[in-house]
């Protein structure tokens, strides 16, 4: 059992929900980001899901490309990104971390020389945005014979066909994107997200998490009485980016704002 199962095994057990915070490796600088992991941490994170910056982040919305700018600015690679796994590792064995990105930083490394590398820094799972399910026969057995959950997004717009094909590739949690648009987007529509949580959970067992349009408490609460895991992530980019020059206040800054939402969802019975 992978890491991130066992937590939310864990977690299903406790009658509690998963906290999924998301920053973008390296940003805003890949000094700070081994700190701010322990802060998240800190402020209730069950899984963390760590950016790995591209410089055309197609589905991210201004947030996050700018926290992508940041991070590359700042000299952040991927054997940079992995270095950050590793060294969070020396002191926490137990929050599963998932990296999250784009395909082509992988396929220029290489699939096999990234998974093994990633494996051996600590990583638990990878979320590859622009990885279709068309593809993922070429690159799941690889994640899988390294012990890496491949976890996959699901959006409004996937139909039950598309979902069964790919509950069939994933592992760990599905991520299902809860608005039409890039990330940051506005409105969530709660009565609709469960909707179709009702449809997907017709069709796989794994756990879903819900990002996109998490912003504070009150939004985090209302997720997780639906779903299995609430994912945050513009929310938090939005602070690394306000108080960038200042990143000795971002540890702080990052647990109070994650625990808020921690207490939140802890009051919410699933």
């Amino acid at each position: 059992m992978s890491r991130i199962q066992a937590r939310f095994a864990a977690l299903k057990s406790a009658n509690r929900k998963a906290l999924i915070p998301f920053i973008t490796g390296g940003d805003p600088a890949p000094a700070h980001s081994v700190g701010l992991m322990h802060a998240l941490v800190a402020g209730g994170a069950d899984v963390i899901e760590l950016g790995m910056p591209f410089s055309d982040p197609m589905a991210d919305g201004p947030t996050i490309q700018l926290a992508c700018e940041r991070a590359l600015a700042a000299g952040t690679t991927l054997t940079k990104i992995l270095a950050i796994v590793s060294e969070f590792r020396a002191t926490d064995a137990t929050t599963p971390v998932v990296l999250m990105g784009y395909l082509n930083p992988i396929e220029r490394r290489g699939l096999q020389v990234f998974a093994s590398q990633a494996r051996e820094a600590g990583v638990d799972g990878v979320l590859i945005v622009d990885l279709a399910v068309e593809e993922a026969p070429e690159f799941a057995p690889v994640f899988k014979q390294t012990g890496l959950d491949l976890i996959f997004l699901i959006a409004p717009t996937s139909t039950s066909a598309r979902i069964a094909a790919v509950a069939e590739q994933a592992s760990g949690y599905l991520y299902y994107v809860s608005l039409k648009g890039v990330t940051g987007s506005a409105a969530l529509d709660v009565d609709s997200v469960a909707a179709k949580l009702a449809q997907i959970r017709a069709l796989t067992a794994l756990p879903i998490a819900v990002g996109f349009g998490i912003r504070d408490a009150a939004t985090a609460a209302a997720v997780a009485r639906i779903a299995d895991g609430v994912v945050v992530g513009s929310a938090l980019v939005s602070e690394v980016e306000k108080n960038a020059a200042t990143p000795a206040v971002l540890p702080a800054l990052l647990r109070d704002k994650l625990l808020t939402m921690r207490k939140a969802m802890d009051g919410v019975q699933g």
